[in-house]
């Protein structure tokens, strides 16, 4: 897999030390210019210029190598040029452009190969095949720059070989004519489509019946976002209706007429196999907004002017990379591949397993993608192993052969089509079937139903997280982006997908907020005044509570915690979690002692998990008192006993900090006895909360060193040592812990003196008396 023939043989010789003389290196030299089109052809591998390098050194004469691949057309060379430009003929081939021409001539011509790579240049053309009569033979001369086209599997057609790029051959026996016709043939055989009907199409599709009422059509016209919809009789595609005639039939009253008395019956249709530039003339030529594709019988996908568009603006061969005057961006991006940051940002065996997945969905005839923050992170160089697939087929039955052939557990959920496996080091696979989502009513939760990839991303939050990336061996690491993903998050900048986006989730208003803040965006103009026709519409308070809490929680666990309640409160969202909370100078200065605070626990390294959101949540409900706390806590969903538990700790704190405040200098046993019943966010939220130096002192003491403190001496110790079972251990072991915490004991024999003296001697003096 080599560029030119001639850097094979330099390898050899060099391998067994054969020396070679001036001439012969720039013979050698020249045959790898012309095979690799003075290194210009996509052919040419590093290899061929490692051997050019060793010829040069070698003494190569880069002068006569230049005269050789610049020298003047014959007269001959010019006719025959002429020829085969005036004879040029385009073919649409499975649409690929393919041209091929033709010449002959009585005698030999020598360079033919020199005068179609001429021609190629001229004309700016993809694939030209050149046919040329001299004397008895035909030769045939190839040249391809698309990988659709691979023109040394051509020339192999007729005794030939060469490359992909670039082959040709020499026939006998056959007429100029009849070459041209085994050429087609042949061309029809092996080129591979560029795009079919298949490649374009979205799936499954939604259709109606030809007895449903037009109101019915319009919910499911609204219901899907679509504009028009197949009817369907007996699983017989029989006509198709638009949104435009559903509206105006509506309008007229005819809302509870049949559909077939004003559906379309007469329309193209196409195959999964039917080529691009067939779908391209049936929907721009014969204007066919909606052309269904049908596989035995039925409807199996359709394509519309927006699949049409999509498809065109990825199309780099029919949208150069050209730039505006003001524009230093390509006005049409080239789809990105991404595998090799993949293999930068993700560990070597996660990488390894995205593959062994593609080629499994190969396999079973489906599309895997990998979707969500997993993509838009990688994109943005941030470490994230939140692994989310979607397959376009049975998302489960993927899953579980996925999980069987990797040796993992594998969690199936068939009522959501979903799956998750369990993979080493702790990482967990989700696997969800392409689906589609529609709401009943605002804030509703979603109705799930079975879709195209492209329909799973409308249903996104934001069009940064709607980037999806390829699997399947053949576009391995190729960026599907639908929805302009890639060009908001270079630019920094957070997009709904559609004006009804808040509407129908309100939680994305807190989901935008807390993207935001981590990742330093801002939300788009648009998006920004979409939130404030939410707030004013006040679609807020018909959120479910464990809803709004559980996103609550999500932002409350961001390290700018403090600035997306900041920011809740800039867009008029902070009251619908509780009418009496404000962000005044207040609650700013503890949100951000609370930060300070929970820096300085992380950085003691203490290894003790904690959950951050609940710090700043108590820190967030401070100003209530406890019946506004009650509500909150109905509003939220959180279950009774633990927002009566959280009251009363509430309280029990508090009363504890005014205790350790009046002791002014408490010993440890004292400041031990008092916290050593409040959970770690508690105290944490107190330590935010006091202002008094001496109190976050006591508390920092208590965290870092007091409530680890133990007793050598256990219960069994006591026992050992004649103290009998009952009350008395555990009085005796608060005792033990006392002294250690104020330094009056620190040996295990301190100990055993101590509770011989206060326990023990006490004992027998009773048992004596």
């Amino acid at each position: 897999e080599v560029g030119a023939a001639t850097t094979i043989m330099t390898r050899l010789l060099r391998e067994k030390g054969i020396p070679i003389t001036p001439d012969e290196a720039t013979v050698m030299a020249l045959g790898i210019f012309e095979d690799t089109g003075s290194f210009s052809f996509i052919s040419t591998r590093e290899e061929d210029f490692e051997a050019a390098a060793y010829l040069l050194s070698q003494g190569a004469n880069l002068n006569v190598i230049s005269d050789m691949m610049t020298r003047e057309l014959t007269a001959e060379q010019i006719s025959l040029l002429n020829e085969l430009i005036e004879s040029a003929t385009h073919y649409n081939i499975h649409g690929v452009d393919v041209v091929i021409a033709k010449a002959s001539v009585n005698k030999f011509v020598g360079d033919f190969a020199v005068l179609v790579h001429k021609l190629k240049d001229m004309e700016n053309l993809d694939v030209l095949i050149a046919l040329a009569r001299m004397e008895d033979r035909v030769y045939l001369v190839a040249r391809s720059r698309i990988e659709e086209v691979n023109v040394g599997d051509v020339a192999v057609s007729f005794g030939g070989g060469g490359h992909a790029v670039a082959a040709s051959a020499t026939i006998r026996d056959l007429t100029l004519y009849q070459v041209e016709e085994k050429l087609l043939n042949v061309l029809r055989e092996k080129i591979i489509p560029k795009h079919r009907a298949m490649d374009l199409m979205s799936a499954p599709v939604k259709f109606v019946a030809p007895e449903a009422a037009l109101s019915e059509v319009e919910e499911m016209l609204n219901r899907y976002s679509v504009n028009a919809l197949p009817v369907i009789e007996e699983e017989k595609l029989v006509g198709l209706i638009t949104r435009v005639v559903v509206e105006k039939a509506v309008f007229h009253g005819l809302k509870d007429v049949p559909v077939r008395e004003y559906m379309t019956r007469e329309f193209f249709i196409v195959n999964p196999d039917t080529p691009y530039s067939t779908v391209l003339a049936l929907i721009v030529e014969h204007n066919q907004r909606f052309l269904p594709v049908i596989q035995g019988g039925s409807v199996v996908g359709v394509i519309t002017r927006g699949d049409l568009l999509r498809h065109l603006q990825l199309d780099r061969s029919k949208f150069p990379e050209e730039r505006s005057e003001n524009d230093l961006e390509p006005r049409y991006s080239r789809p990105k591949n991404l595998s090799r940051l993949l293999e930068e940002r993700f560990p070597r065996w996660v990488v390894q397993l995205l593959r062994r997945a593609g080629s499994l969905a190969k396999e079973m005839g489906f599309k895997v993608y990998l979707v969500g923050g997993a993509v838009r992170d990688l994109l943005l160089r941030i470490d994230n192993l939140d692994l989310d697939l979607v397959v376009e087929g049975n998302g489960i039955a993927f899953a579980q052969e996925l999980g069987r052939r990797e040796g993992c557990k594998v969690s199936g959920h068939i009522k959501f089509n979903t799956a998750t496996l369990f993979l080493p080091h702790g990482v967990e696979l989700d696997v969800a079937t392409a689906r589609m989502e529609y709401y009943d009513y605002p804030g509703a939760l979603p109705k799930v139903e079975f879709g195209s990839i492209k329909r799973d991303m409308a249903r996104r939050d934001f069009t940064m997280n709607t980037l999806a990336l390829n699997l399947n061996p053949d576009q391995f690491g190729i960026v599907i982006d639908f929805f302009g993903g890639q060009r908001d998050i270079k630019e920094r900048v957070i997009h709904v997908l559609h004006s009804l986006s808040f509407v129908e989730d309100p939680t994305r208003v807190f989901r935008a907020i807390r993207f935001e803040q981590r990742f330093g965006f801002k939300m788009g103009k648009h998006t920004v005044y979409l939130v404030e026709n939410a707030v004013k519409l006040n679609f807020f308070d018909r959120l479910a509570g464990d809803r709004l809490f559980k996103e609550l929680q999500y932002m409350l666990n961001e390290q700018h915690a403090e600035e997306c309640v900041r920011r809740m409160a800039e867009m008029d969202v902070l009251h619908f979690i509780h009418p009496n909370i404000s962000y005044n100078d207040s609650m700013k200065k503890l949100l951000g002692r609370v930060k300070e605070v929970l820096s300085w626990f992380d950085l003691l390294f203490l290894d003790e998990s904690y959950e951050r959101w609940r710090v700043y949540f108590y820190a967030l409900v401070d100003t209530l008192d406890n019946s506004e706390l009650e509500k909150l806590g109905q509003r939220l969903g959180i279950h009774d006993c633990k927002g009566k538990a959280f009251i009363e700790e509430r309280g029990e704190l508090m009363q504890a900090i005014r205790q350790i405040y009046d002791l002014d200098q408490p010993s440890n046993s004292q400041i031990q006895r008092l916290l050593r019943r409040f959970t770690l966010e508690m105290l944490l939220f107190a330590m935010a909360r006091t202002s008094r130096k001496s109190t976050q002192m006591a508390i920092s003491r208590f965290i870092t060193h007091l409530r680890r403190t133990r007793t050598l001496l256990r219960g069994k110790d006591l026992i050992r040592l004649g103290l009998p079972q009952g009350p008395i251990i555990g009085k005796a072991l608060d005792t033990l812990l006392d002294a250690r915490l104020d330094g009056v004991v620190k040996t295990r024999s301190d100990e055993e003196a101590l509770i011989r003296e206060h326990f023990i001697r006490g004992l027998r003096n009773r048992k004596t008396g």
